[in-house]
């Protein structure tokens, strides 16, 4: 232990004291039960003379005296809980290390998981060094359940790993999520709660689809409805004026009963996605919280979504060009690669949650393979994150049941009553290239091949001109997911074969930049 002198820190001389002890267990090889004992009693007097000591609240230093008082009673269970309803030390990685290895010494490998996972969630610094034990972790605990070997549950009893089903989207699943990170949602940038009603002097009740002009104040900010962008079961979101700004334009997105939930995913968004992916998904600046109403405050995206692109060659009796339909397909693709690949699961991917993005300049053919210059800006935005899943708050091989209920978008998984997980995004996206394709939503069938039965979809007829191979790609491989698949390797796959055949064919490169303006020519009047 770090001894730092200060004649004004009434912690010195504990430290000091401490540090005298751990040399003398140090000597004996661990062997010194008098001299354990010893530190067991520094360690105690000095968290009962100090802990109320506002200037050792987030001290480090104290931090590491309840760690070795923690391993030294061999409780850390009772000494975690208690940090945490002080709410203390929770943003130090070293807790949620030291907690973990306690566990794992213990044997109890999947609540260690969740402690590493808890920590990471919370942005728990260094973060990096946090993931990169998290990750060794990972691996040794992937060795132990290749070999199958029972392990040591919570109760000190000996059981196999088994994966457990949960539906991320019941209600009693989010509001136990929500219950264990609202200390950490509450220290989140643009996190705003109240446990009083809506007051306004505009009912929020009183917003219609119709309304113009209202002004509705939340935040010391004024909020000026200029349409309804579009609504939910429980939820409508406008388009509204800052301050009476034209220039400032945002989305509210306004809810009953409140749900803070979406908010969370956003920031967890913010935190895992890079610079490079963020632009593909919605931001939210803020989230008001009334005991009646949630008000979230969004980036407002008037370019239509993906449905208006379809719908737009659906309406004339045509379908899109393939070369359009390969473009969005690398987009979606790179997505949620980005998603899945930081544990986060959209849930409701389908093309009315995919805004259109332009580029302000002129995009150039030559940068279109680099994804430099204007086509960072050109693309989609991923929207709507209501039912969204953090992977990461669910113990090593959970598996979910839930239904999405959403017609045309239910996977394989769903409709047989089978666990899934990314699968439920991946088939939207199965989805949105046969719409784009087809021009209709997709319906699959089970079919035997060589003794063996995979799904397809039922109408399969393509156009003889089109590249037949890369589609069917598609369909046969995140139609037909086997336990053992790695999926983010399957993903890169199709997206780096797409790839491929743009770069092959500098003419396809050019036939998309113009199809693109003519796009927004049609889409943006």
């Amino acid at each position: 232990m770090e001894i730092i002198s200060n004649n004004d820190d009434p912690f010195f001389s504990c430290l000091c004291s401490i540090k005298a002890a751990l040399d003398e267990i140090k000597k004996s090889n661990n062997n010194n039960n008098k001299a354990r004992e010893t530190l067991n009693n520094l360690l105690l007097s000095c968290i009962s003379k100090l802990k109320d000591d506002d200037r050792y609240r987030n001290d480090i230093r104290f931090l590491k005296i309840w760690i070795l008082y923690a391993d030294s009673i061999q409780d850390f269970d009772s000494v975690f809980k208690m940090l945490e309803k002080e709410d203390v030390y929770l943003s130090y990685a070293i807790l949620y290390l030291s907690y973990a290895m306690f566990l794992e010494d213990k044997g109890n490998f999947i609540e260690a998981d969740r402690v590493y996972r808890l920590g990471i969630s919370r942005d728990a610094q260094p973060l990096e060094e946090l993931k990169r034990v998290h990750l060794e972790f990972r691996k040794r605990l992937g060795q132990v359940l290749n070999v199958g070997q029972p392990q040591k549950n919570g109760n000190g009893k000996s059981d196999k790993l088994e994966k457990s089903l949960i539906n991320p989207w019941s209600l009693d699943t989010i509001n136990d999520l929500l219950k264990k990170m609202m200390p950490n949602m509450m220290k989140f940038k643009g996190y705003y709660a109240s446990t009083k009603n809506y007051s306004g002097k505009v009912p929020l009740s009183s917003l219609q689809n119709s309304s113009r002009n209202k002004i509705i104040e939340i935040g010391g900010k004024k909020y000026q409805i200029k349409g309804c962008a579009g609504q939910g079961g429980f939820a409508k979101v406008f388009k509204a004026c800052v301050n009476s700004n034209p220039d400032e334009v945002v989305a509210l997105k306004i809810q009953k009963p409140p749900f803070p939930w979406e908010f969370y995913l956003y920031r967890q968004l913010d935190k895992r996605i890079s610079d490079e992916e963020r632009s593909s998904f919605s931001s939210a600046d803020r989230v008001h919280i009334y005991s009646d109403y949630s008000i979230l405050v969004c980036d407002y995206i008037d370019h239509g979504t993906l449905q208006d692109a379809i719908n737009s060659y659906i309406v004339v009796g045509q379908r899109m060009q393939e070369v359009l339909c390969i473009y969005y397909s690398i987009e979606m693709l790179r997505m949620l690669e980005a998603l899945h690949s930081v544990g986060i699961i959209h849930g409701d991917f389908k093309p009315d949650n995919l805004l259109m993005r332009y580029a302000r300049d002129g995009l150039k053919a030559d940068e279109f393979c680099t994804r430099t210059g204007p086509w960072r800006d050109q693309g989609l935005c991923l929207i709507d994150w209501g039912r969204g899943i953090d992977v990461n708050l669910f113990p090593v091989g959970t598996e979910f049941n839930g239904d999405c209920r959403t017609s045309g978008f239910r996977c394989v998984e769903i409709q047989e009553k089978r666990p899934w997980k990314f699968q439920v995004d991946t088939y939207g996206f199965c989805v949105i290239v046969h719409m784009m394709i087809h021009g209709s939503y997709m319906a699959i069938e089970k079919v035997c091949s060589d003794g063996n039965y995979r799904y397809q979809p039922t109408k399969s007829i393509l156009k003889r001109y089109y590249n037949v191979d890369l589609w069917e790609s598609v369909f046969t491989r995140l139609l037909n997911v086997n336990p053992g698949d790695d999926h983010l390797k399957t993903l890169q796959s199709l997206r780096k074969s797409f790839e491929d055949y743009m770069k092959s064919n500098p003419r396809l490169i050019k036939d998309l930049t113009e199809l693109l303006k003519k796009q927004r020519a049609t889409l943006c009047a």
